[in-house]
């Protein structure tokens, strides 16, 4: 029923969806309800620890025998700048005035950690079926490590450039990542935000440039986007800001609200959050200093220095620093369980696609 099963024999699944790992809006919850769908389910790793990754890992092959995919960064650990620290503080120093902080108090580190040779004991153990990289590929030998355990290795390409730099570099699948996509912009041979592609202009030129099986990502949420995805030449979807509305997402409250009332032009492309570029909704500090500041330090250092203001004004009720990472296409979303989405959104697409074949 589907037009390329090149990822359906591959992954070893029935539908050629593939849940986004979206760090800090998902577990293993929202992972095993895809994946006892149909769905090639994914678990976001950069922020746990080891012993975390193992206990996600058990808890979901305790639920379910179906493929995983584990995802990890593979960001330079950023060297710190007291000349950039300083400057990022005075900037949010009115906003720790005002809400009654300490500007001068230290702020707790952030917690994004890059792929390294402990990660990579741990997939060597647990043999992921699949494993995804963000921001490029692991040193070679790391790499030709997660390989010799049987994994599939698949990576986010924003650029042509990207897409042919990872297959050239052992990539065995590749995600065609458009600018509409929620979260972290999986950007790596380039800093030039302004010319970054959106999805259904991006995707064609990267299968038409490598060999490998490549993934739509970015705008796809609802049947619609998965037809033209294929149409394209996708041989699956990534599906994230779609996935955000299921129950088993866990969303702070704020954010789901935010989910309900999205609008097309609702997110923005920022640097504030994290240090590096990712699309959420708008809060209070993006409008007020910009979604882009240069002030902002470098991933993952800049959302420190926000974790006591957020703390603060979540206790009273406010997203003003909430990180709330969604695509452009959010509010196609339904709230419905993950199994039923991703059933509905097979049917719907082959329904869609047997309606196109005439």
């Amino acid at each position: 029923m589907w037009p390329d099963r090149r990822l359906l024999d591959l992954f070893g699944i029935e539908h050629p969806i593939v849940l986004a790992p979206m760090a800090g809006a998902m577990d293993t919850d929202l992972a095993i309800a895809v994946a006892q769908a149909g769905g090639l389910a994914s678990l976001p790793m950069a922020m746990l620890s080891e012993q975390q990754l193992r206990e996600q890992m058990a808890k979901f092959r305790a639920a379910t025998s179906r493929p995983l995919n584990l995802n990890f960064f593979c960001h330079i650990p950023p060297v710190p700048s007291n000349e950039r620290e300083h400057a990022w503080r005075e900037l949010l120093k009115p906003y720790y005035i005002e809400y009654g902080l300490d500007p001068a108090a230290s702020v707790p580190s952030s917690n994004r950690m890059p792929f390294d040779a402990a990660r990579c004991t741990a997939v060597e153990e647990l043999k992921p079926e699949v494993v995804s990289f963000h921001f490029g590929l692991p040193a070679p030998a790391l790499l030709d490590r997660v390989k010799a355990a049987g994994c599939i290795v698949m990576s986010s390409a924003t650029t042509v450039a990207e897409a042919r730099w990872l297959e050239t570099h052992g990539c065995d699948v590749i995600i065609a990542q458009g600018y509409e996509a929620g979260g972290h912009r999986g950007m790596f041979l380039t800093d030039e935000l302004a010319t970054q592609v959106g999805t259904f202009a991006l995707l064609p030129q990267v299968v038409d440039a490598v060999k490998v099986p490549v993934i739509a990502a970015g705008g796809v949420t609802d049947a619609r986007g998965i037809a033209a995805a294929f149409v394209l030449g996708a041989s699956a979807v990534q599906v994230g800001s779609a996935y955000m509305h299921c129950p088993e997402s866990k969303v702070q409250p704020l954010h789901r609200a935010a989910l309900k009332s999205a609008r097309d032009d609702g997110t923005v492309v920022t640097n504030l959050q994290s240090g590096r570029p990712a699309r959420g909704f708008i809060n209070r500090v993006m409008r007020e200093l910009g979604p882009i500041n240069d002030a902002a330090p470098e991933f993952p250092l800049a959302g420190g220095a926000l974790a006591p203001l957020n703390a603060k004004a979540l206790a009273q009720g406010s997203g003003d620093f909430l990180t709330m990472w969604a695509g452009q296409a959010a509010a196609l979303g339904r709230e419905m369980p993950a199994g039923e989405l991703t059933a509905k959104l097979a049917n719907e697409t082959q329904a869609l696609l047997r309606k196109m074949a005439g």
